[in-house]
């Protein structure tokens, strides 16, 4: 059997013709009922990265997140709630309302799960990791709506529907995961384990306005004019790449995907829905970092950081907040204010420091800049 994939046109985050699209979507793959029992508690799993207003990109938009919820409620579905579990300290109830998705949730009178406790799951299947801590409001659950962002990524080249499920993860371990799986490669194998275990029910991606270049929380919006529905994460996340003209065979979170049987990518194993053809939506010149090469090749390379891929401080953008440093996941911080500086509230002029012999090139320092202040360059020899 193929996978399916509905692509659906929307051109703005108007709330009509959002729940117009979401609720053609969810038709064409059969319903609701098709997912979901309307006894299960159902989990909303928006992208909840960080802080952002909803026009630039970062976050699930509001309008998608309320549609959905409006879709479920109408078709009977009334046990449900919603989370996730940003990169950043702090409370990520805060975060979904400062993103827009707090006032649209109490509107609705849809709870934030419990994202603040954990336990550990074993895994027995996992190829690369066999344990995972899972925030409590997802165990508490009976399914997940996975409600993803299309993004580009630094580590991974495109976020979407399996990297989305990442915010699953408890808080202060998603920096533990960087560290023990450093590389693109070993990062998606752990995040194909993650999606296997989790098994969410449906993907839904907002593409409407994606973000492009310096993704996924410094980039440029940049609209697409679609949602993306399916099943399947992998057929999911090859669909936008196809969208966009890269070859669904370099990312690494679609490779392996299709390698473990979380899904498919090949094009003629996925039926496209809702378009006659995908051509007529396509971005060919979407900023997304498309270089090929042989799969080993490039690991050995990167792993040497020989023509690796670094963060770079931008100094007149930085504000010395120090979130940069925060965010390493690394014991021996490959980032540091320099010596006698206090950096947040010191007012200094510096910025802080890169040890490049250190750094494993997560990107998680750029991910979580407050200001877009990192870019990542090529090193070239």
């Amino acid at each position: 059997m193929k996978s399916k994939v509905a692509v659906i046109p929307c051109r703005e985050y108007e709330q009509e013709a959002v729940a117009e699209a979401i609720e053609r979507g969810i038709a064409l793959l059969g319903g609701w009922d098709s997912f979901l029992k309307r006894s299960e508690k159902i989990l909303l799993k928006p992208n909840l990265l960080n802080r952002a207003d909803p026009d630039r990109a970062v976050t699930t938009h509001p309008e998608v997140f309320e549609a959905v919820i409006k879709d479920l409620k109408e078709k009977g579905f009334h046990r449900l709630a919603y989370g996730d579990s940003p990169g950043h300290p702090g409370s990520a109830e805060k975060t979904a309302e400062l993103c827009g998705l707090k006032e649209v949730a109490d509107q609705h009178e849809i709870p934030f799960a419990d994202f603040s406790h954990s336990q550990s799951v074993e895994f027995v299947r996992g190829r690369i990791s066999r344990k995972f801590e899972i925030s409590q409001g997802v165990l508490d659950s009976d399914g997940i709506v996975n409600i993803c962002k299309m993004k580009t990524h630094q580590l991974e080249r495109i976020t979407g529907g399996v990297k989305n499920m990442f915010g699953c993860v408890y808080g202060i371990n998603k920096g533990a995961s960087h560290a023990k799986y450093p590389d693109a490669e070993s990062f998606a194998q752990m995040l194909i384990d993650l999606n296997l275990l989790l098994k969410a029910r449906i993907h839904i991606m907002d593409g409407i306005v994606a973000m492009e270049g310096n993704g996924p929380a410094s980039g440029t919006p940049v609209k697409m004019n679609v949602i993306l529905i399916s099943e399947d994460p992998v057929a999911l996340d090859a669909t936008f790449c196809r969208l966009v003209d890269l070859d669904p065979s370099t990312i690494p979170t679609v490779y392996y995907g299709a390698i473990f049987g979380l899904g498919r990518w090949k094009e003629g194993e996925i039926e496209i829905l809702g378009v006659d053809q995908l051509k007529d939506y396509c971005n060919p010149h979407f900023d997304v970092m498309r270089e090929k090469g042989d799969r080993g090749k490039w690991v050995y390379f990167n792993k040497l950081k020989v023509l690796a891929r670094k963060p770079v401080i931008l100094k007149n953008k930085c504000i010395r907040c120090g979130a940069c440093v925060t965010a390493c996941p690394l014991e021996e911080k490959a980032l540091l204010f320099p010596v006698g500086v206090e950096g947040q509230t010191s007012g200094t002029k510096e910025v802080p420091v890169y040890d490049y012999k250190k750094c494993i090139r997560c990107f998680c320092c750029q991910e979580m800049c407050p200001e877009q202040a990192i870019i990542v360059k090529r090193k070239f020899i």
